[in-house]
């Protein structure tokens, strides 16, 4: 594998992923300018100015993606998808007509980066903002991005969009969301990319502690905070929507599947379900992904067959805990041209 392979796969996701001896670590976003309403950091709240780069194959950049549909920013933030199979030279966009993004004009994801800090460090992740007339790299700070598409884009949101981040609930927010980071989103890679079994253990144990803890929450209650979809929510889905179909084999997150935690499955069903979600959600990229550029674990890149996604589309009854899914908003309305995505199930 080379250098710059090792990087990137250090870097899938949001964050830059680092290995000691045998433990994993995710280290912060380097590049942490924010887009705000006021401008305060040089990146003023502009429609059509600003380009999103995710992969649909990464938890990180897929906060960004349902984000970005639940508050109808669709029109004032374009969107960039790159291949889910990486090679050498980073995220690529071999999806468009010939190999280019057809906004920024370039080929790699990196270009983005080096035109903003030549030489950075880390790898090149997802998702990431660029600026559109200069073609710079705004931020990668895969955490705070979501949080200002609801608070600092708001002028820009569409009638009837949700509050993903209400201010009465932060503080229940902030905690739930750190528990679930550190167990369960993070947690799942620290155990796949653990190198000693005592570390892959720890981690692991997390992950279905974790997950175990949410389950007398989520059989009372609809969502994770209060009776709406919040930021909450976008994260925690997120994994579990990957986690029958890769981490349960692929990072040996194996204790138990998803569709064997009656509640935790209702509950992923029922927001894949909800306009936003399952609609975006691309199975064959998150799989390829994992499967194939992940080859320090599965190196003859094989991608299995399996599971079966049929029961995404199968009823719930989530909808008998109450609950309101976007509180005294609406639906996003129907998915843009160019956007769509098989679903899993469905014609």
């Amino acid at each position: 594998m080379s250098e710059h392979r090792r990087r990137e796969e250090e870097a899938m996701g949001g964050g830059n992923e680092a290995y000691g001896k045998k433990a994993f670590k995710r280290s912060r976003s380097h590049f942490r300018d924010r887009i705000t309403a006021d401008g305060r950091d040089g990146w003023p709240v502009e429609a059509g100015r600003y380009r999103l780069v995710v992969s649909r194959a990464c938890p990180w950049a897929s906060r960004a993606v349902i984000s970005r549909r639940l508050l109808g920013l669709e029109g004032a933030l374009s969107m960039a998808i790159a291949d889910p199979v990486q090679d050498d030279r980073s995220w690529r966009f071999t999806l468009d007509p010939d190999g280019r993004d057809p906004v920024l004009g370039i080929r790699f994801l990196s270009e983005a980066y080096d035109r903003r800090e030549a030489g950075h460090p880390g790898g090149v992740s997802v998702p990431a903002v660029v600026d559109v007339p200069s073609g710079k790299l705004v931020t990668n700070d895969y955490q705070q991005i979501t949080l200002d598409l609801a608070t600092e884009w708001t002028a820009l949101h569409r009638p009837g969009a949700p509050e993903l981040y209400p201010p009465k609930l932060r503080d229940e927010i902030d905690t739930v969301m750190a528990d679930v980071y550190e167990d369960v989103n993070n947690g799942v890679y620290r155990a796949g990319f653990a190198t000693g079994q005592e570390e892959y253990e720890a981690a692991c144990a997390g992950v279905f502690r974790r997950l175990e803890l949410l389950v007398p929450r989520l059989e009372r209650q609809r969502y994770l905070v209060g009776d709406t979809i919040t930021e909450a929510d976008i994260r925690l889905f997120t994994t579990l929507v990957r986690f029958d179909a890769v981490y349960h084999g692929h990072f040996k997150c194996n204790r138990w599947k998803l569709t064997e935690s009656p509640v935790l499955w209702a509950y992923a069903r029922d927001l894949f379900q909800t306009p936003g979600f399952g609609d975006t959600v691309d199975f064959d990229h998150i799989k390829r992904h994992y499967y194939q550029v992940h080859t320090g674990i599965n190196p003859t890149r094989i991608v299995p067959l399996g599971p079966d996604l049929s029961g995404w589309l199968t009823a719930h009854h989530r909808e008998e805990l109450r609950g309101r899914p976007f509180g005294d908003g609406t639906p996003p309305g129907p998915v843009p041209a160019g956007e769509e995505v098989p679903v899993p199930g469905r014609p």
